[in-house]
């Protein structure tokens, strides 16, 4: 994922907005304060080290940005539910929902 940004941010590509589920933006250091569109980070609650380093790269964003945790997923969002649950219409928690919810505030 970092490297994908990092690409994004040498070229000439307008990026409207960039979701991040379970990616590491970490490598990106310091390019990540060039970022300029929304940005959405989904997190499985249990991926611990995933969150830890989310949390960091969030805190490097100066675009509007969001951390979002879903309850129960691990790294891959393997555990029942976790992926398919954003299918159902939920405000928070899964990552279907959350970056429809996030996206429709933005347009």
């Amino acid at each position: 994922m970092a490297t994908v940004l990092t690409d994004l941010l040498t070229d000439d590509t307008d990026v409207a907005a960039v979701v991040s589920r379970g990616g590491r933006l970490d490598p990106a250091g310091e390019h990540l304060a060039r970022v300029a569109a929304p940005t959405l980070l989904i997190v499985g609650g249990h991926d611990r080290r995933m969150l830890a380093l989310n949390r960091d790269a969030a805190a490097h964003l100066r675009a509007e940005h969001r951390l979002e945790v879903v309850p129960g997923a691990t790294h891959l969002f393997e555990e029942p539910g976790t992926l398919e649950a954003g299918r159902r219409p939920q405000p928070r928690g899964d990552p279907d929902a959350a970056s429809a919810g996030f996206f429709r505030q933005k347009w």
